[in-house]
């Protein structure tokens, strides 16, 4: 398919498939930056389906992306038909043949629009919600992790993308660094997928994204993934994740990772400096934010808000006296917050050591000592880390994040085209233009077997077929005894005029007969290389002396220009 016929029909699809009104999201403790981590989405798009099981694991495919949608945007086994195991046994996914999203679905169904195709992609089932943001998230990397490793098992030879936005991009970040940090057991193989089989990852809104980290995280290329020609274009935006706990590398992923941000966006570019409102997040992430969002503060809500505020203050203490000396150390009494407010925190297992009666009070005196020094790096700390935190909430990053009728900065994905500048694609468009490209890399692999075990060299034959080759021209001399070879070489050259110029030559063995040597005339000129193969089709003729055959000049050639992959 012509690449740029590919994105015209993606406009098309995206102007089939119009995206809804997000839903509003409410400030967490009244700061209103908590929606940074809130993921605001449409409703349920569940196509009525009927409430039943329907394809296996076992109908294989070539790649398999695996889609992980955002806040409300879940397959639900009351309403969709459900993926099967290899026994029959239901599993946290809908083909997306089943379920749509109105989000993902452009990005996820690129790869078949090919009829030819053999791809398929799954929507995972979670509790795609805000009852508690973190038993969601970790529920959906289950659920994802479950998926992969049925579908690997009947089909060793399946390769898989892997896509997530918004809450999705959460799960999505935490599976993607879990598979690519694996270690093989002693049989060769992996706890989750083997990583060579996940051939991209592609995270939309990245809450785990670091400050000022670029799109094509641990590329060789900053302007696109490893294995890819097509230059994304975009400007790397500012600030950092609003969950920096999450951050991290991707082991033998990198390279692999198209992490996209807009920036403006909170989710993912969430400004330095803004530890109150970054505490106020953490606090959120244990919440009910459905329910505050729902029915406001009632004494229910706020008796969840209460619990959870004492339970971190509880854990912070208790963190501070099972550090020796705490008052003599430069962490200040905020970072203890931040760091026991984050899901996931486990309490340290250090205990201060037991102080001698005799020595109480020299040691209390010692740490005492240091209360003053403590005091004032708590005020400074407070400040500098602050710094951003009135700005932020001045600049309404509600409205900035999620305004009414997708203008805010968490739905510029499916927009953000700039070709003035040399961005020619939306985030959403390029993400579904590499789908397709990895797709068709292994389409291009070996078929699927499900006998048989994974090839860890699926896509060589491509590869090789993809590198270009260089040989040498036999021929003959006058003498039937005796042979001798030549070897025939084209350089390219440019005369004053501009045009260019295709030189062919042929250098023989000086203890041979005069031989005949005849050089293809070329069309084109490789823009790579100046040592090409030249076909011995057509050959004009050249008598040569008793050394070297003279050169001859073909026709002029016009060197190719280098195109995208053909998606």
């Amino acid at each position: 398919m012509d690449f740029r016929e590919f994105f015209v029909r993606q406009r098309a699809f995206f102007g089939k498939h119009k995206i809804a009104s997000a839903a509003a999201v409410p400030a967490v403790l009244g700061i209103a930056t908590v929606v940074a981590v809130s993921f605001a989405l449409p409703s349920t798009n569940t196509r009525n389906a009927d409430p039943r099981l329907t394809s296996s694991v076992t109908e294989c495919h070539d790649m398999v992306t695996i889609s992980v949608a955002g806040r409300n945007d879940s397959p639900n086994e009351a309403t969709t038909k459900m993926l099967v195991d290899a026994n029959g046994n239901a599993l946290p996914a809908a083909l997306s043949g089943d379920y749509s999203s109105e989000w993902l679905d452009p990005v996820v169904n690129a790869p078949n629009a090919d009829p030819n195709s053999n791809n398929a992609a799954v929507y995972i089932a979670y509790p795609a919600n805000l009852n508690n943001e973190a038993d969601a998230v970790n529920t959906g990397v289950a659920n994802t992790e479950q998926v992969m490793r049925e579908i690997s098992a009947a089909c060793p030879n399946t390769k898989f993308s892997i896509v997530g936005y918004s809450e999705g991009s959460v799960v999505v970040r935490q599976v993607a660094q879990q598979v690519g940090h694996q270690t093989a057991d002693q049989n060769g193989k992996y706890g989750i997928v083997d990583p060579n089989n996940v051939l991209g990852v592609v995270i939309l809104a990245d809450a785990g994204r670091s400050a000022g980290e670029g799109p094509f995280i641990g590329a060789t290329d900053p302007n696109h993934p490893d294995g890819y020609d097509a230059n994304f274009g975009g400007k790397t935006a500012g600030g950092q994740g609003a969950l920096p706990d999450t951050a991290g590398d991707f082991g033998s992923l990198n390279g692999k990772i198209a992490s996209f941000c807009s920036d403006g966006d909170d989710t993912c570019s969430a400004p330095q400096n803004i530890s109150l409102l970054q505490l106020a997040i953490n606090v959120g992430r244990h919440l009910n934010v459905d329910d505050l969002q729902n029915n406001g503060l009632t004494p229910a809500t706020g008796q969840d808000v209460a619990v959870n505020l004492a339970g971190i203050a509880l854990a912070a203490f208790q963190d501070i006296a099972s550090t020796p000396h705490w008052l003599q150390s430069n962490e200040t009494f905020l970072q203890v917050l931040l760091k026991v407010s984050t899901p996931g925190y486990k309490p340290g297992t250090q205990t201060a050591a037991p102080v001698a009666a005799s020595s109480i009070a020299t040691n209390q005196m010692s740490d005492l000592a240091y209360l003053p020094q403590k005091v004032f790096n708590e005020i400074v700390g407070l400040i500098v880390t602050n710094t951003n935190t009135i700005p932020v909430i001045l600049s309404d990053p509600y409205n900035q994040t999620l305004g009414p009728d997708r203008t805010g900065h968490h739905f510029d994905y499916w927009h953000d085209a700039d070709p003035a500048n040399g961005k020619p694609l939306t985030s959403a468009e390029y993400a579904a233009a590499w789908l397709t490209h990895l797709a068709q890399q292994a389409q291009n692999g070996q078929k699927v077997d499900t006998t048989a075990k994974p090839e860890p060299a699926d896509l060589a034959a491509a590869y090789k077929a993809a590198q270009p080759s260089t040989t040498t021209a036999p021929t003959t001399t006058t003498d039937p005894s005796k042979s001798t070879t030549s070897k025939v070489s084209t350089t390219v050259t440019t005369t004053p005029s501009g045009e260019t110029k295709a030189v062919a030559s042929t250098s023989v063995a000086p203890t041979t007969t005069a031989p005949t040597t005849t050089v293809a005339p070329t069309t084109t000129a490789p823009t790579t290389t100046t040592d090409a193969m030249v076909p011995a089709a057509v050959q004009p003729t050249t008598t040569a002396p008793t050394t070297t055959a003279p050169t001859t000049t073909t026709t002029d050639s016009a060197a190719p220009t280098t195109t995208p992959h053909a998606n």
